[in-house]
């Protein structure tokens, strides 16, 4: 048996709930949260205790601002989606999924560029498609590494002919 210990940045991090905490604690899993090292059974009770109590102001908060939208008629949600159409939910999808296909066919000639000149790491590949400027599948400007992953695992899954056929375009 291995003896490891839990690192965790923050104590809320790991969870804002005093039994799961407690439990945790009682089981025997030795952890440590990075804000507060030193802190002892009793501290970390209470801090818990508070991220717990933290948890449910949050979520009023964020229901009384939802009420408060609703009521001045924002209306909340996907409009495009109808109440308890499954299909309206299935076509979404199925735009979602042409649309990030499409994406990583895209994207794929700039990543075999990095490639060849010289990018190896998952950063690195980030790196080289944030400074020529290409999109994330998001429309954001940064990629990470993350986002480098899916896009080769989604063109990875793609018929060939449609990266062949882009390739030699």
């Amino acid at each position: 048996m291995r003896r490891a210990t839990l690192v965790i940045a923050k104590l809320d991090r790991l969870a804002r709930n005093v039994h799961f905490i407690s439990s945790l604690m009682e089981s025997g899993v030795d952890f440590v949260a990075c804000d507060n090292p030193h802190a002892t059974k009793l501290t970390i009770h209470i801090l818990a205790a508070v991220a717990e109590h933290e948890r449910e102001m949050i979520s009023a908060r964020t229901k009384a601002a939802l009420a408060a939208a609703k009521a001045r008629g924002v209306k909340l949600g996907n409009p495009r989606l109808k109440p308890g159409s499954r299909a309206a939910a299935r076509e979404a999808g199925r735009a979602r999924t042409v649309n990030a296909d499409a994406h990583a066919i895209d994207v794929l000639p700039y990543i075999e560029r990095a490639r060849k000149a010289g990018c190896v790491s998952l950063g690195e590949l980030a790196r080289a498609l944030t400074a020529v400027g290409i999109e994330t599948p998001a429309g954001g400007r940064d990629w990470g590494p993350t986002q480098v992953r899916r896009v080769l695992d989604r063109a990875e899954k793609l018929p060939k002919n449609d990266n062949s056929e882009r390739e030699a375009a």
